[in-house]
């Protein structure tokens, strides 16, 4: 990785107040997250997110595993992850 002096690229302000937490010391600055999560830009987030609730919900109802597999097309251990999720 290169070093890069932060005199020659930081404002004199910004390299002042760093100057108030760390000193003479190396420290990593981490990319922006830019990229979205994964469907968040063609829905497909959103329609699994309420497929999946609605499924949580016909469980708790009382609607059997394998019945919610074949209603949704999904395998047994899908459906079983799906369910049992921490949320």
């Amino acid at each position: 990785m290169k070093t890069t002096k932060a005199q020659e690229i930081l404002p004199e302000e910004l390299l002042l107040a760093l100057q108030e937490y760390v000193q003479g010391k190396s420290i990593y600055i981490p990319k922006r997250e830019t990229k979205n999560r994964w469907g968040i830009c063609s829905g497909s987030r959103s329609y699994y997110d309420k497929r999946n609730q609605q499924i949580r919900n016909l469980f708790h109802t009382g609607t059997t595993i394998e019945v919610l597999a074949t209603t949704f097309s999904l395998s047994v251990e899908t459906i079983k992850k799906i369910v049992y999720k921490k949320i």
